[in-house]
Parts: C-alpha cells; sequence; structure tokens
C-alpha cells in the first residue's frame, strides 16, 4: 500500500536516533528511512488509504513517554500489507526534538495543556485535522506508575462528542484499559490534545498504558498496540 508522507511543522524537528532507549527498541521494526529523515526536519503525517472513515492517531505529544511511539511505529509496518476501508492519518512523534531530549515539555510547555494556543503543535495538529476533515482522533500516551493517572486507561468525555465515550469504552472491552470518563470536555484538562479535539467535535479519546518516564517497560509497547488496533477496529478500518 502506497504511504503518503508529509511534514505539518518545521520547528519540532530532532535526531530521534540520539533516544537510546528509544532507539534500541526500533532495531526491531523496518523503519521507512524517508520518514525517520522527515523526523529531523519537523513533525510527520503519514497517511494510508482514503475515503471514509478519516481518523487520526497521535504520539508523542509528550517526548519522554516512549512505549506509544514505538508501537506506533509497528502499527505502521502492519498496516502497509492491509487493504484498509477509509483513511488513517498518523503522526508517529508529535515533537521529534522533545523525543530527543526524552523531555515531556517543548519549549518550556506542556504540549497537552496548549492546544488552544496559536502556534504550538498540539493548535497545529488540531488545525491540520480539521482540514483534512478528520472524523475520529486517538492520542497515545504513558504514564508513570503511581502518578497520575498512574494505570492502564482510556480518557473520554460525554459531551459534547457522545462518540468519545464509546470508543473508550470499545477500547476497554477489548483491553485490560480502564475508562477514566468525564461529563464534559474541558473539565479535567484544558488544552488537552482530545479535550480540544473534543470541544471541536471531532470525538477523540486518549489512551493510556504504564511505564517509567523515558523508559520502555515490559508488555508497555504491545499493551499501546492492542489500544491502538482496537481504535482502528472500532472503525472496521480493516479486516
Amino acid at each position: 500500500m502506497d504511504v503518503e508522507l508529509t511534514n505539518i511543522a518545521s520547528d519540532t524537528g530532532g535526531d530521534i536516533s540520539l533516544n537510546q532507549d528509544l532507539w534500541a527498541e526500533m532495531n526491531s521494526i523496518t523503519i521507512c528511512k524517508p520518514l525517520i529523515e522527515l523526523t529531523l526536519k519537523g513533525t510527520p503525517l503519514l497517511k494510508f488509504g482514503s475515503g471514509d472513515p478519516c481518523i487520526l492517531l497521535c504520539a508523542g505529544i509528550h517526548g519522554n513517554e516512549l512505549p506509544p511511539q514505538v508501537a506506533i511505529f509497528r502499527l505502521i509496518n502492519f498496516l502497509k500489507g492491509k487493504d484498509l476501508n477509509g483513511t488513517v492519518y498518523i503522526i508517529p512523534i508529535a515533537i521529534p526534538y522533545a523525543t530527543m531530549k526524552n523531555s515531556r515539555r517543548f519549549k518550556g510547555f506542556d504540549m497537552n495543556r496548549n492546544t488552544f494556543k496559536d502556534g504550538s503543535i498540539s493548535n497545529t495538529i488540531l488545525k491540520t485535522a480539521q482540514k483534512l476533515k478528520i472524523q475520529a482522533m486517538a492520542d497515545f500516551h504513558s504514564t508513570q506508575p503511581h502518578s497520575n493517572p498512574g494505570i492502564e486507561g482510556v480518557f473520554s468525555s460525554k459531551s459534547p462528542c457522545k462518540e468519545s465515550f464509546k470508543i473508550a469504552q470499545h477500547i476497554t472491552g477489548q483491553t485490560s484499559s480502564r475508562i477514566i470518563s468525564q461529563e464534559k470536555a474541558g473539565n479535567l484538562y484544558q488544552g488537552a490534545l482530545e479535550d480540544e479535539f473534543n470541544i471541536n467535535g471531532i470525538p477523540s479519546v486518549t489512551c493510556e498504558v504504564v511505564s517509567r518516564n523515558g523508559k520502555i517497560d515490559s508488555g508497555s509497547v504491545e499493551r499501546s498496540l492492542m489500544q491502538m488496533k482496537s481504535f482502528l477496529d472500532y472503525f472496521n478500518i480493516y479486516k
């Protein structure tokens, strides 16, 4: 299957091979060289398939949350051999510079609290999704043990996009994840990518697996990949 590659931001680039823990896991994955070259220049966006539904998966808003960034590369390889029923957009590493530095922050800010701010990479992701007419989004993270939330879970909300909660129910029904739901998007985390997508009418969830910050704990990549595949399964993207 043909894959389209573009760059949606020019100020986020970094050499992700300098993150030793991440790169050690990447050795077992067939990595597209043009994709890695694109991360040096900014934020890569991949497109698989065509038509509806049109969905987006994102990882790496927090550069030190490594399991989903490895898992999403595995997902990319998985999708290459599939006939898809719809369009799948993927942002595998939202902020390569932050991933290179193994940092939660970028330019001193948490980009998952900054989506409402023009010029932030999270805001650029939202605007790109609106332009592409994305119909649903999943943002993938890892959480430090004994932190917030500190458990494998799926954040969602019931308003204004009820489908956010339905997607979370589907993923938690197929994985060991637990639903972490709020009644209204933005009540808990203002500026979070998922919340701002929901507020703007695009049903979205945030998926978390448990792993130490800046590390890849055993089984965390596999659990993140299961969440990603379950999100695709909700939309019957592949057989």
